[in-house]
């Protein structure tokens, strides 16, 4: 059976997840060692250890995403949170940076490596390349390969592979967004969020709520109709004399009816995006997901989703898997 990871922004998702049927549960510290670093959201040292002692109890896993990129000077606070998810108990690390990752193959050798979205690791050579030197055990991949390409890729590779089936979806190279940077002047890959709230303001503006990131207007609603988060990959733009979304649709990734084709691609793992989620969509996620890799793995259709409303914009869409972005 294909391995079902699942989000954890609180302790209360982990315990969520788990009890939903997670196989394995993802989640970070509260500071900027992960690419969620949102106020309220992810753990303190001695949560990641309750929970970490809490999945264990019910077989489950714990990985830790250490996966943004240390700041020059400034690389003991990574190394730190590679120790501490070590002490209490985790299961894996999820590393981003090439320095981390050789820093952890050496200081933490007994540490399962996996190889975070954010290398954005996409050819055999490369994966192969961090198997080989740094004994990473697991990669997970860009969301910009087809199915078929996944297949390809897990021929050639001495590594596992996890793969994202449902929740938001990026179009830049992975936590990379110049865009996001050049609004805010913060790095997501460096500091840990991608349109960070600090940044985002509402205002009413006549007939309607303007949503904007960093000064810039990113989207515009009519007054009581649902206002968006202002993600700028996301947002309205006028081009060519006409607006609308020009590099993403408000849509979420479901690849739910893509299981049995990914675990012919060799695909190990599952992943559902979300950390930023309540524990109930995590619970109703979860709960759908495990029923499905079930089906798959005693050779039964994948059941019919139940998950349209809770996508982004209650749309959803298969993204690069099956090569039908615009």
């Amino acid at each position: 059976m294909m391995e079902l990871v699942c989000p954890a922004g609180t302790p209360a998702a982990l315990r969520a997840a788990v009890e939903a049927g997670a196989h394995a549960v993802y989640c970070g510290f509260a500071d900027e060692t992960n690419a969620r670093n949102f106020p309220g959201l992810n753990f303190s040292r001695a949560e990641l250890a309750e929970g970490a002692a809490f999945a264990h109890r019910q077989g489950a896993k714990v990985l830790v995403a250490i996966n943004t990129f240390p700041q020059a000077g400034r690389q003991a606070l990574w190394h730190r949170a590679v120790a501490d998810a070590a002490a209490a108990g985790a299961d894996a690390v999820i590393l981003a940076d090439l320095g981390l990752v050789a820093h952890a193959a050496e200081a933490h050798p007994g540490l399962r490596r996996h190889l975070s979205v954010q290398a954005a690791a996409a050819n055999p050579d490369v994966i192969n390349f961090y198997a080989e030197t740094f004994g990473v055990r697991r990669v997970v991949l860009p969301r910009v390969l087809s199915v078929a390409e996944i297949a390809a890729i897990n021929r050639e590779i001495d590594a596992e592979s996890e793969v994202f089936v449902f929740g938001g979806l990026c179009v830049m190279a992975e936590g990379r967004c110049a865009l996001s940077s050049y609004a805010t002047g913060l790095s997501p890959n460096m500091n840990g969020v991608c349109s960070p709230p600090s940044h985002v303001v509402y205002a009413e503006e006549g007939a309607a709520l303007a949503a904007r990131l960093g000064g810039f207007t990113i989207q515009r609603s009519a007054k009581g109709a649902p206002a968006p988060y202002p993600t700028l990959c996301k947002g309205c733009f006028t081009s060519a004399g006409t607006t609308g979304h020009v590099f993403e649709d408000p849509a979420s990734l479901d690849a739910s009816e893509l299981i049995p084709a990914l675990a012919g691609a060799g695909v190990t793992a599952l992943k559902i995006e979300g950390r930023q989620r309540s524990r109930a969509y995590v619970k109703e996620v979860v709960k759908s997901f495990r029923a499905a890799v079930e089906a798959v793995a005693t050779g039964r259709p994948v059941p019919a989703g139940q998950l349209a409303r809770l996508s982004e914009g209650q749309a959803a869409t298969t993204g690069a898997y099956a090569k039908t972005w615009r």
